[in-house]
């Protein structure tokens, strides 16, 4: 996929709308996210005008451009591989719509998430449970549909033992390595030993189908060696006569937001004087790594898993698939989200606050004490105005001191008016409405989907109703 950066400022086509790229950490972008970000900036007024601030604007065909550069990577190393979009990453229906139009799975954790995949036309065989708290109900309407179920716990199988929905439940057995010890998820060797046994001896009532695991971070060394220890349970299983036929090793495939070089350069500069709050955040998502979900899936099946193979030769060897349910990178570029400026405020420390309309529930990153470290796309809108550098954080509309979508200071090449637009990029990721509510008693934020159409022109339609305007 095509990423670019733009110069400092681009004039919008016949309006009198101005683009002014961020210097310190600006987006990669999608060459179509460009164009409506840095060109056509009155189409984004428009939008938010109908709409309202903030307004999330998704493109759900980059979902299907980012599946398929992952399969293609599999293919190449002659791996077989299923894909099951994450859709707990994002509320989109459009986007659980094209997953399914890509033809991949959906990972559900919830009968919500279940529901809306069945509705966007998904084969119920395509759906995989990883929840760690499924109901019995959940439980049942998923054996009912022949969903794969990933099975958390020892307590979990004993349930789905007694659950009463006919059919066989197609189960994997979620493994706990030992690099996630400390973790809630999963099962111990101990654990998972007594439910093969189990599986072994009601096959009327089971179709065991493998192992799963899930661990944090984007390590590919601490994934390897999960592999490690679940290709025993694999020879495990065997001896049991049960048939081993996949390994799900889950999602956490990274992606990149800003340039490498241009975040470290930042990592290094930053200090405690870069925030409103006089305070570094002790941690940030990997923003500007150097390896995309692609590339970090190549390395993955391409190290060696034993002194003779590697990951994607042994694989081959046992005679295993590789599962993965990524979100954040299936959804990598497929969004944005616009705040509308409310006004600037000159604080008596001669510091400034950008105030928006809408809220750091939309924008979540503060609330877990890191920041987003990727700079906004100013739009300007109006008589032309010349270059007067500010420095501002951005505040939300609410009551609360800490509804702030930045602590940061972030560095504007021109002041801030009202009507002005932000536009935060590549933001379908978790960041835009995972902690989102009617605080105030706003209403929730509108999303809209859009696509490429004749002439030119975008066609856009209400990601809630999933039908053009």
């Amino acid at each position: 996929m095509s990423h670019e950066t733009t110069p400092t400022r681009v004039d919008g086509d016949a309006t009198a709308a101005r683009a002014w790229s961020p210097t310190a950490l600006p987006p990669l972008l999608d060459s179509e996210v460009a164009h409506v970000a840095y060109h056509r900036p009155d189409w984004l007024r428009q939008w938010v005008e109908r709409y309202g601030s903030p307004l999330h604007v998704v493109w759900p065909k980059l979902l299907e451009r980012n599946a398929e550069a992952l399969q293609a990577v599999p293919r190449r190393h002659g791996v077989a591989l299923d894909v099951y979009y994450g859709a707990k990453v994002n509320k989109s229906q459009a986007l659980v719509r094209a997953a399914v139009e890509a033809g991949i799975g959906v990972d559900v954790s919830s009968e919500y998430e279940m529901q809306d995949a069945l509705l966007a036309g998904i084969d119920p065989r395509r759906l995989v449970a990883t929840g760690p708290a499924k109901t019995a109900r959940f439980h049942g309407q998923l054996v009912a549909r022949g969903a794969l179920i990933s099975v958390d716990s020892l307590e979990e199988f004993e349930a789905l033992q007694q659950n009463g929905a006919s059919g066989r439940a197609r189960v994997l057995l979620r493994c706990r390595p030992a690099s996630a010890r400390a973790s809630r998820f999963g099962m111990g060797e101990a654990d998972v030993t007594h439910c093969l046994r189990t599986l072994a001896a009601s096959r009327d009532r089971f179709a065991f189908e493998g192992f799963h695991f899930h661990l944090s971070g984007y390590d590919v060394a601490s994934r390897v060696q999960a592999l490690r220890e679940v290709m025993s349970q694999v020879a495990a299983a065997r001896e049991l006569g049960l048939g081993v036929q996949v390994i799900d090793i889950g999602g956490g495939l990274p992606i990149r937001y800003v340039d490498a070089e241009r975040y470290a350069a930042f990592l290094r500069s930053q200090d405690a004087t870069h925030y409103r709050n006089g305070k570094l955040p002790t941690s940030f998502y990997p923003y500007g790594g150097e390896l995309d979900a692609a590339a970090w899936l190549d390395e993955l099946l391409g190290t060696p898993l034993d002194a003779t193979s590697s990951v994607a030769e042994a694989l081959i060897a046992q005679g295993l698939r590789l599962a993965i349910e990524p979100g954040r990178s299936l959804v990598d570029q497929a969004a944005i989200t616009v705040f509308r400026v409310n006004r600037v405020k000159a604080l008596a420390d001669g510091r400034h606050v950008v105030y928006v309309e809408g809220s750091s529930f939309s924008a979540c990153e503060t609330w877990f004490a890191s920041e987003y470290l990727v700079d906004p796309i100013l739009l300007s809108f109006g008589a032309p105005r010349g270059e007067a550098p500010m420095r501002a954080y951005i505040a939300g509309h609410s009551c609360l001191d800490d509804d702030v979508i930045t602590n940061r200071l972030i560095d504007f090449a021109t002041k801030p008016e009202p009507g002005d637009l932000l536009v935060y990029a590549n933001t379908a990721g978790y960041q835009m409405d995972l902690l989102e509510n009617e605080f105030h008693r706003h209403p929730m934020p509108r999303r809209i989907a859009v696509r490429n159409g004749a002439a030119g022109g975008m066609e856009v339609w209400p990601d809630d109703k999933g039908s053009l305007e």
